[in-house]
């Protein structure tokens, strides 16, 4: 299985260029199947203190897994894909 983390997208402070907001996905695939993960996670102004301009995706990366359980995300990405390869079938008598 592959994992794949992005920041899609960084929100951040015109005036000063500090970056508020990080929209991160983390992407699974394990043959043909896959699964994924949208989310964001916000620091106050001007925390993390590195300006836009001085930012690279592997600095953002670590700010976000300051905040987000990387292990437990990855878990879960690989317990869907696992789902979606061998489905639950239900079983009993229908009502």
């Amino acid at each position: 299985m592959s994992v794949t983390w992005k920041i899609s997208t960084l929100d951040r402070e015109v005036s000063n260029g500090f970056v508020t907001t990080a929209h991160w996905t983390c992407t699974a695939v394990d043959g043909e199947h896959s699964a994924s993960a949208y989310a964001t996670v916000s620091w106050a102004e001007g925390t993390p203190a590195i300006p836009y301009a001085s930012l690279t995706e592997a600095t953002v990366l670590a700010w976000v897994w300051e905040s987000v359980n990387k292990e437990a995300t990855e878990a879960s990405l690989a317990a869907q894909i696992e789902l979606l390869k061998n489905p639950v079938k239900a079983t009993g008598t229908p009502w």
